[in-house]
Formats: C-alpha cells, sequence, structure tokens
C-alpha cells in the first residue's frame, strides 16, 4: 500500500509546490517545480500497476485524479489550469498506463518508454490548453515549445533516475518484485545454461 500512498502523495505535492513557487526559469527552458514530482508520480503509477494489476490501477488512477482536481480548487487555481490539469491527467497516465502494459522489456526502459511519451502529452495538454494561448494565456505561441520542452525533459529525467532507483534498491535488497527481478533473473538463468 505505501506505493500507492506514494503515488497520491507526489501528486498533491506537485500541486502544492506548483502553485506555491514561480517556476525555474533556465532561459527558453520554463518548468514549474512541481514538474519534478510529476515525473515521480508516473514512476509510482508503474509500480502500483506492478503490484496490483492494470484495472485496479485504473482505479488509483480515478482516486489521484479526484484528488489532483481537489487539491488545485483548493489552492486556489483557476478553473480553466484545473481543467487543463484533470485532462492533462487522464491523458498522461492512461497512455502511460497502456505503453506499459504492452512492453514485456527491463523495468527501466518500460519505464521511461511509457513515460517519456505520456510525459510529453502531459506537458503538451497542460501548456497549450491550461496556460498557454488556449487557456489563460500567460505562455504566447512563440514559447510554447519550449515551455513543453523544458518540463518533457525535467519529466523524463525525473523518471530515469526513479526508475534506476528503485530497480537498485531492489536488486541490491533480493527483493522479489515482478518486471522489475524477473527479467534480472531469466537473463541470469539463461547466462548459466549457456555456460
Amino acid at each position: 500500500m505505501y506505493r500507492v500512498l506514494i503515488y497520491l502523495l507526489s501528486i498533491v505535492l506537485a500541486n502544492v509546490i506548483t502553485a506555491k513557487f514561480a517556476p525555474l526559469d533556465l532561459g527558453l527552458f520554463i518548468i514549474p517545480y512541481g514538474t519534478l514530482f510529476i515525473g515521480l508520480t508516473l514512476v509510482m503509477r508503474d509500480m502500483v500497476q506492478n503490484k496490483y494489476g492494470r484495472v485496479r490501477t485504473y482505479m488509483w488512477i480515478v482516486v489521484a485524479l479526484a484528488l489532483s482536481a481537489i487539491t488545485s480548487h483548493l489552492l486556489g487555481d483557476a478553473l480553466w489550469v484545473v481543467f487543463a490539469s484533470t485532462l492533462s491527467f487522464i491523458i498522461s497516465e492512461t497512455t502511460d498506463t497502456e505503453i506499459y502494459t504492452r512492453f514485456n522489456i527491463p523495468f527501466v526502459k518500460r519505464v521511461m518508454y511509457s513515460g517519456v511519451i505520456a510525459g510529453f502529452l502531459d506537458s503538451s495538454v497542460f501548456v497549450v490548453i491550461g496556460i498557454g494561448p488556449l487557456g489563460l494565456g500567460y505562455v504566447p505561441w512563440s514559447l510554447v515549445p519550449y515551455a513543453v520542452a523544458g518540463q518533457w525533459v525535467a519529466k523524463a529525467l525525473m523518471q530515469l533516475i526513479v526508475a534506476g532507483g528503485i530497480r537498485h534498491f531492489v536488486m541490491k535488497m533480493g527483493i522479489y518484485e515482478p518486471n522489475i527481478t524477473d527479467y534480472e533473473q531469466s537473463s541470469n538463468i539463461r547466462a548459466h545454461t549457456a555456460d
């Protein structure tokens, strides 16, 4: 159950940190600090799926969606931002779940393939519809690619760091975790039988 709690908490933290702190400005790239927690959220969603399966994961996504919308509203976000956040969340979490389900490859690669696409969709939808030209207009069309790219790269890097850290921890501790240790164990078995 700890992975569900971390998943839900990371969503709340992403909303709170984004609302309370000005975005990180790296030249042309604009990265809300909460973006770093979205990378964690996508990996933890994968960990929830490892434990509970695809169908039950969708139940937790619905809980997370409601929690995200309520948190965003309570923090005083404009209704349009709450809508964009909710829409981007639905699209990215569904995409992540469906891609993650279809790959049978090592954990870190599986997380990256599903997360890179989900992170791009999350960033694009939120920037364009929430804070961009179709939403509140904070980001003009000329800066949309930079705002999307900044968020997307930050999410992808966080996913890689978190997924690699989880895999390293699980393997180091000798903990059995489906989709993390299975591939490693089957590779070791094949290597030993080839000798």
